[in-house]
């Protein structure tokens, strides 16, 4: 076993794989796997395989041109935390799955204090939390069903990213500066934010913060015009030019599998893939409503990718964060994005 932190990880993977001396079996994520599998680097995962026992989600994240490529190995969802003494404080009825945009908007107005000491939410500049769950609750895409064009510049686009900047605007969020100084997650911990749209990755590390374990909990993601929300995991894919391929086979099927799931969630880091194993990650942290997260499965879309994701996704950032500081018009910056992020998607054509 090798361990890289999630920093490095992907460039020491690309250079081992460019190299030629890529792990028998390593992790991959949306991101990455169409690059890599278009590539010839993974080895196909054919064969007698049940894949209904994964989220369809991931199962397709994971294929390319029909072929399988990793096993799924967890998933998470976003939902939305939310603190219970700031929403008793200021006599808010605790969010639940009836919520909409329009709920959060209110709520927000209601838990933000004038002096600054709390907002009602952190309208934090982030893909998988944040917008991409918001521009789907529009109506819209960030990348075509079919992968050749960018959504960005459609009207359901910029409306899912106006929901973000206008919060902003109205003094609900904290400023993109003030969020670039102090990480939001940071912010809701410490209770200066109310409400914090996040994965289900945050359910282990704020059991473990005394300042959250007791005084937070999670509901659904509130709808937009209809509720969506993205839905990710990691993968287990073998080397296509691994010298061992029959095992290297045969563990990732083990790492695919039921008991690896069951171990998996007991350790309560994750969302195990396998269906029927996520009781032991749910019960970890009891005090949370934690099968939101499973739940919204129903309602899920797989994360974008295509053959070069970095190539559009590493500017959604610089791009964004001009109309999160109100710099340019999210409209002014979803028409930059999108032509970049078509340039970059012709070039992989």
């Amino acid at each position: 076993m090798q361990t890289t932190g999630w920093d490095d990880y992907w460039a020491k993977l690309k250079a081992a794989a460019t190299g030629g001396v890529a792990p028998d079996v390593f992790w991959m994520n949306g991101s990455n796997i169409k690059l890599y599998a278009s590539n010839g680097m993974l080895l196909p995962l054919t064969g007698k395989r049940d894949l209904s026992v994964y989220p369809k989600a991931l199962v397709d994240l994971y294929t390319y041109e029909g072929t399988t490529y990793g096993l799924p190995k967890d998933f998470d969802t976003i939902g939305l935390w939310y603190n219970k003494k700031l929403f008793d404080a200021a006599g808010v009825k605790y969010p639940d799955a009836s919520w909409t945009w329009a709920d959060v908007q209110s709520a927000a107005k209601k838990l933000t204090k004038q002096d600054g000491s709390v907002y009602g939410i952190a309208a934090a500049l982030n893909n998988q939390a944040g917008f991409y769950n918001t521009i789907a609750q529009a109506g819209g895409y960030v990348l075509s069903p079919d992968g050749t064009r960018s959504g960005y510049d459609q009207p359901a686009a910029i409306e899912g990213i106006r929901f973000w900047t206008d919060l902003i605007k109205n003094g609900l969020s904290p400023t993109q500066q003030q969020m670039t100084d102090t990480e939001p997650t940071v912010m809701f911990e410490s209770g200066k934010v109310a409400m914090y749209y996040g994965g289900s990755w945050y359910a282990g590390r704020f059991h473990k913060n005394p300042s959250t374990k007791d005084t937070v909990d999670v509901a659904p993601l509130p709808a937009g015009r209809t509720k969506a929300v993205v839905t990710h995991g990691v993968a287990n894919v073998v080397s296509a030019r691994s010298a061992h391929k029959e095992a290297a086979t045969a563990f990732a099927d083990f790492l695919g599998g039921k008991e690896a799931a069951e171990i998996a969630g007991k350790a309560g880091s994750f969302i195990p893939a396998y269906t029927g194993t996520q009781q032991a990650w749910i019960d970890a942290a009891p005090q949370f409503k934690l099968k939101i997260f499973i739940d919204q499965l129903d309602v899920s879309f797989p994360w974008p990718g295509s053959k070069n994701t970095p190539a559009w996704m590493d500017e959604e950032a610089p791009v964004l964060t001009k109309a999160w500081t109100g710099e340019i018009t999210p409209e002014a910056a979803a028409t930059t994005l999108a032509a970049t992020m078509n340039s970059a998607l012709g070039a992989e054509r």
